[in-house]
């Protein structure tokens, strides 16, 4: 249980930066951006199931990951205007 949470941790970070990175903002921050890509997480592995796409592995996480991420920043860019 544990060693799955650090794995949310390590996978959120790198996917939080990813995401900055794509996105090209000032980002919001450490523990933010780990935020960002947990939820990132379960926003793009939710919408990779509807569009049948499954999937497992750090790579495979850590890119769904992202890809939530960035759509979740794109989001709110979108909102804030």
């Amino acid at each position: 249980m544990i060693s799955g949470f650090i794995w949310w941790i390590i996978v959120g970070l790198i996917a939080g930066w990813l995401a900055g990175k794509i996105m090209k903002g000032s980002g919001y921050g450490a523990l933010a951006d780990i935020l960002l890509g947990i939820v990132g997480a379960i926003v793009g592995g939710w919408i990779m199931r509807i569009l049948g796409f499954y999937g497992g592995g750090l790579i495979y996480s850590i890119i769904v990951a992202t890809l939530g991420a960035v759509l979740l920043i794109w989001l709110s860019r979108k909102l804030k205007k």
